[in-house]
């Protein structure tokens, strides 16, 4: 059922239900509502009515006017109907009679309604009082924009019962009008006639501000391009002179030497640069060197002395190498000639020193023992095998063992490496 329909029907329903209603009864209501009216129109409670919120008598038109016959079916299917046949009369009833209290079925027509007519409520939410309401609804009424307003200014809560009376009595009126969905049809349609003129003359006039505007861009292009075309010629002519006089012999040829010499010197320059780079890093690497060598004269020394066998703090302090007596040093890698050397250097700090070669000819399979068995351990690095190297690193990082790594396997160096252990600074992570 088309929306026409729907309304000629309910309209229809509403004028038969006022019929017999006594004179002197509803000019008491008319009194109430206005009563009533003035009371909400000063308390203008703010949201919105629910439509089992809304008197009885309004029902029947909300649902005739604002549901199609389409709607009503889905409502029946969703909430259960309870007649015979699905005739629009029946299905009619059955709504307005779930509407008027609180239930799944009226609920979920509420939220129909609130979506279906979303842009007309909008249109009634600036409204604050009841003349404001009732103004919007006029406008509509003469637009022959009836359900969605209906629904929208009997919901409002600034509407009060005089505001409500009076869209309903509008719409019952409607009722009587012979052709009513037709008037309402006209109505929305000269409205649209009008504003379709009145889009018209706006999209008239937009065609000839563009107009105007692509006629003054024409001209403005016309122009830039005269501006280009005298400068590009000005530009060609500068062009063509300096390249004549380019091309004569001698400014070639002096060109020609003057490239040469700037050549010559930038690759001359390239290459003291590059020297300059390698000798200070060969600086760099002596200088490094020479600190690690003198580190290890100077440790060498301190080792040697008698001081150094006796020492006169009594190997408390943290620097003294006194501190690793009685500790088991474990020597990965080195030379072998010197092994006697570095074990004379153990014994005058008191340390124990235990020995692998890295490798060379020592099996593996001895290193774990080893390095589990000791408390430190120094490793010449330019004299071990990789897999004693790694092997000793993994156990030193996971225990957290003191390590020492030495680039030479000197005396000197194994020498520094004692001092470094005893000043605590054997490597426990990252080594």
């Amino acid at each position: 059922m088309c929306e026409h329909h729907t309304l000629k029907r309910s309209v229809a329903m509403l004028g038969e239900s006022l019929q017999g209603m006594p004179v002197q009864n509803g000019m008491a209501e008319v009194l109430r509502a206005a009563t009533s009216a003035r009371a909400e129109s000063r308390r203008a409670p703010a949201g919105r009515r629910k439509l089992w919120e809304l008197e009885e008598k309004y029902h029947c038109p909300v649902v005739g006017t604002c549901f199609d016959l389409d709607e009503l079916k889905k409502l029946t299917r969703r909430n259960g109907y309870t007649g015979q046949h699905h005739e629009p009369y029946e299905l009619h009833l059955e709504a307005v009679s779930l509407s008027m209290s609180r239930n799944p079925a009226s609920e979920f027509m509420h939220r129909r309604l609130e979506k279906k007519y979303a842009m007309q409520i909008r249109a009634f939410d600036p409204a604050r009082t009841d003349a404001d309401i009732l103004q919007l609804w006029k406008q509509h009424l003469r637009r022959g924009e009836v359900a969605g307003a209906v629904w929208a200014a009997l919901t409002h809560r600034a509407a009060g019962s005089t505001t409500r009376h009076a869209v309903y009595a509008d719409l019952h009126m409607l009722s009587h009008q012979v052709g009513a969905g037709q008037a309402a049809d006209l109505r929305r349609q000269q409205w649209l006639e009008h504003e379709l003129a009145e889009a018209r003359a706006q999209a008239a006039r937009e065609a000839a501000r563009h107009a105007r505007e692509r006629l003054w861009a024409n001209e403005r292009m016309q122009a830039l391009q005269a501006a280009v075309a005298t400068a590009t010629l000005r530009a060609d002519s500068e062009l063509r002179a300096r390249l004549k006089a380019l091309e004569s012999d001698a400014a070639l040829a002096d060109k020609d030497r003057r490239l040469q010499a700037l050549d010559d010197e930038l690759a001359h320059l390239r290459k003291v640069a590059a020297q300059v780079a390698r000798l200070e890093t060969e600086n760099t690497r002596l200088l490094r060197e020479y600190d690690e060598i003198r580190g290890e004269r100077d440790a060498l020394e301190r080792l040697w002395t008698d001081e150094a066998a006796a020492p006169a703090c009594g190997a408390t302090c943290r620097a003294c190498p006194g501190q690793l007596a009685g500790r088991c040093v474990l020597c990965v890698g080195g030379r072998t000639p010197l092994l006697q050397q570095y074990r004379k250097l153990a014994e005058r700090l008191g340390i124990r020193l235990i020995h692998h070669d890295g490798g060379r000819e020592e099996a593996l399979s001895r290193l774990p023992h080893l390095l589990s068995a000791s408390d430190a351990v120094i490793c010449p690095t330019d004299c071990v095998s990789h897999p004693a190297y790694y092997q000793l690193k993994k156990h030193c990082k996971q225990a957290g063992k003191p390590c020492v790594l030495v680039n030479r396997s000197g005396v000197a160096s194994f020498a520094a490496a004692l001092t470094r252990l005893a000043e605590g600074e054997g490597q426990t992570e990252g080594v």
